[in-house]
């Protein structure tokens, strides 16, 4: 602003305490501290059971941590006038629930600004913590907390879904107890094109039951809005779709067809390593050397990746690698179409062509193709709803593992989840309604 016009100072409003009925009556600033006194504006002098005028008898000071100055922290020293009704001798001091929860050490103003350090700004709990003068579990709980009651437990959440994803996630790399959840995600929103997918919510285990307890939990009206549902090979979650609902469209997205065509590439090409060589992979190995070549879409080859992979097909004994890394290839090229309707009808044939008559030499092409063909309805579904891909799912979960690394490691599943749900969830807009 060129000429800026300026109003009187309202210190009440540069502290974020003007709606919450306190205004500040002095201040002392240290180097790593700021203290506001304040006093609560209405007197709330008239006796609560009796409705008699009170005299003030007293009064207390309450500490409470505020939002930080400057990134300094802050505490408000709230001086509490204290009251005694000589009808019915009832003794009672100022109420504070406008600017604190009963028995909370944080503001509403300093919880409101813990959670949008997590959800927007992205900061850890160490960092809130440090920010706000309070300890790790006092910030922790207080984002927990709120974000459950102000986002998560919102009633409106689910209403909307259309397209869901679900997929497994291993929370914990350890060999004891329950490593893995389910993750639920909406993708409605990548679907219609108008914004990310969210996580919906991560339940414990990965099993048919899993998901279906989640989807019974749901209401009548969210399993009936429900079009389709986007997922990977696993044959638990599809069955559970199937029995809960029988009226949804299941997918099998491009991602996880592509990727187990490339685990066969790969199971393909560490048997014949063993067959020919006798030993895993080592530098200097033929096969060893183009593994990653193998992964590249034929379109995107250099000349000196072409040259070396014909090097190494011209081994006859490198024949079932060459093979199965063809069908690979068609795979990728199938889903690379741009015609859908030519896309979905050479899709169907190589299915057909690798679902029988595959020679023994050929194991991994085997098992390849009685996955496909299992699957090929749901596989093939996808041409018919581009758009529906678990990919976005993908990209949540990678969110969820940097997620576990800021917070060095989670122990608590619930708390694990709720973090999750918060950084993944979809809540910055609605979190910004909160901060105007």
């Amino acid at each position: 602003m060129p000429k800026p016009t300026f109003s009187r100072p309202d210190f009440d409003a540069f502290c974020m305490l003007r709606n919450f009925g306190v205004t500040v009556t002095g201040q002392h600033l240290d180097h790593d501290q700021t203290t506001l006194e304040c006093r609560i504006v209405d007197r709330d002098n008239f006796c609560r059971r009796c409705g008699a005028q009170a005299r003030v008898r007293g009064s207390v000071v309450r500490n409470v941590t505020h939002v930080p100055m400057g990134w300094r922290p802050t505490q408000l020293h709230l001086r509490l006038r204290r009251y005694r009704c000589d009808a019915c001798a009832c003794v009672w001091q100022q109420d504070t629930t406008s600017v604190v929860a009963p028995e909370a050490k944080l503001s509403h103003a300093a919880a409101l600004w813990a959670l949008k350090s997590v959800v927007i700004d992205r900061l850890s709990i160490a960092r809130v913590a440090a920010n706000l003068g309070v300890s790790w579990h006092t910030a922790n709980d207080v984002v927990l907390a709120t974000g459950r009651r102000l986002l998560i437990e919102d009633p409106n959440r689910l209403n909307g879904v259309r397209v869901l994803g679900v997929d497994e996630h291993v929370w914990r790399h350890t060999r004891w107890g329950n490593r893995y959840v389910t993750v639920v995600i909406d993708l409605t929103p990548v679907a219609d094109g108008t914004g990310p997918a969210r996580l919906l919510d991560m339940v414990p285990g990965r099993s048919k039951q899993t998901f279906i307890t989640w989807l019974e939990a749901q209401t009548s009206a969210f399993r009936a809005g429900v079009e389709i549902v986007a997922m990977d090979g696993f044959t638990g979650y599809k069955t559970a779709a199937a029995e809960t609902l029988p009226e949804a469209v299941t997918v099998m997205d491009p991602f996880h067809v592509v990727a187990l065509a490339g685990q066969a590439v790969d199971k393909a090409r560490q048997r014949i390593q063993q067959a020919t060589l006798g030993h895993r992979g080592r530098s200097g190995d033929p096969l060893y050397g183009i593994r990653k070549v193998l992964k590249t879409g034929k379109d995107y080859l250099t000349e000196r990746q072409q040259t070396r992979l014909d090097a190494v097909f011209a081994n006859p004994d490198h024949a079932p690698v060459q093979t199965t890394y063809d069908i690979y290839q068609r795979i990728v090229a199938a889903y690379r179409h741009p015609d859908r309707k030519q896309a979905k009808k050479r899709l169907r044939k190589l299915i057909d062509s690798i679902s029988k008559g595959v020679p023994n030499t050929l194991k991994e092409l085997q098992t390849l193709g009685r996955t496909m063909k299992r699957r090929a309805a749901d596989i093939l579904a996808y041409f018919d709803h581009v758009g529906t891909s678990n990919g976005p799912t993908e990209a949540i979960n990678g969110r969820i593992e940097h997620l576990r690394g800021t917070a060095l490691g989670f122990r608590n599943l619930m708390h694990y989840i709720t973090r999750a749900l918060l950084d993944t969830g979809g809540f910055r807009h609605q979190l910004h309604s909160f901060l105007r």
